[in-house]
């Protein structure tokens, strides 16, 4: 119990709330004094024994809980590496693809949250075959971490003439990098391949071989980091973006082995799994796992994208509940 004390007081949060527990506490044992020492006043110490128990208590309770949340504030990811993916569709994947990156980078930004572009290839449309960005701000993979899976668009390609509508999809992977990674790697399983970094930045990323690609050869998980102008950077980048894809791999083994009815309903996060539409004639975008939907997808795209999260969060913690 001193240590619980001692850690109350050095919490900022929990300074003034320890004072007036240790002054419940003293009135407590006076008040137990007078109670077992009898005579007339006894019974009215009893009951003022119980009401300031009741109070302590419930004080405890509180620091307990302001600790704890603290404790699980610090051991969340400061960090996310989010990735999309181009899937069936071709031009019109990849442009949709494009389409999610721009969402989530202009939902960030509103965050207050740093975005930054890892690495992207393009293809000669303008839109992401696949494309790799980190996102770094307080709380963004508590808020991202349900955007994982399989988002499908249907929609009039502007280079359609018929007027016919296509429907495409876009995969996208949300990976959370946490300051301990739980997956330890080898030296001797990675192969490293080095090249120029490409693109913009100066004369020195077309002349140097600053970009690394990291591969794991026991999962076949390759990745790649051109965003450092040294390749040392590059290279710690990489490792931590590999970091977080073999702990998903472990957390969707972990979720494949657990019963159905342990499962949150939302989902796992797998990838493969679809999980919104987005239909540009109805102007309506449904996610399949809640049964809900939303209209206006320009302002959605556009990085409005709060209310379909609040919703997915507040389902989410319904659906926790309702399992325990």
């Amino acid at each position: 119990m001193e240590e619980e004390i001692k850690q109350f007081k050095e919490n900022p949060k929990t300074m003034y709330l320890v004072t007036e527990y240790e002054r419940l506490l003293a009135n407590l044992n006076e008040a137990r004094e007078m109670a077992e020492a009898g005579g007339e006043m006894a019974e009215l110490a009893k009951s003022e024994v119980e009401e300031l128990q009741i109070q302590a208590d419930a004080l405890l309770a509180q620091m307990k809980e302001i600790v704890e949340k603290d404790k699980e504030e610090a051991a969340a990811p400061k960090s996310l590496i989010l990735e999309v993916r181009a899937g069936a569709g071709g031009d019109e994947a990849s442009l949709f693809a494009l389409d999610l990156a721009e969402m989530y980078e202009k939902y960030a930004l509103t965050r207050g949250w740093q975005w930054k572009s890892l690495d992207d290839s393009q293809n000669d449309s303008g839109g992401y075959k696949e494309a790799s960005f980190e996102i770094i701000g307080k709380g963004a993979y508590e808020e991202l971490r349900y955007e994982s899976g399989v988002h499908r668009v249907q929609r009039i390609p502007a280079t359609e003439k018929a007027g016919r509508i296509h429907t495409s999809t876009a995969s996208v992977a949300i990976m959370p990098v946490r300051e301990t990674q739980s997956v330890k790697i080898a030296e001797s399983d990675l192969e490293v391949e080095f090249s120029k970094a490409g693109g913009k930045g100066g004369q020195n990323v077309n002349k140097v071989e600053t970009a690394v690609r990291l591969t794991h050869k026991p999962t076949g998980i390759s990745v790649r980091s051109a965003s450092q102008r040294s390749q040392l950077k590059n290279r710690e980048k990489a490792l931590s973006i590999l970091s977080a894809k073999l702990e998903e791999l472990e957390a969707e083994k972990s979720a494949a082995s657990e019963s159905d009815e342990r499962r949150v309903q939302i989902g796992t996060g797998d990838r493969s799994e679809k999980i919104r539409t987005y239909n540009y004639l109805q102007d309506r975008i449904t996610d399949h796992r809640i049964k809900k939907s939303w209209h206006n997808i320009e302002k959605i795209l556009s990085g409005e994208i709060e209310p379909i999260i609040e919703a997915i969060k507040e389902e989410t913690r319904v659906d926790k509940e309702a399992a325990e």
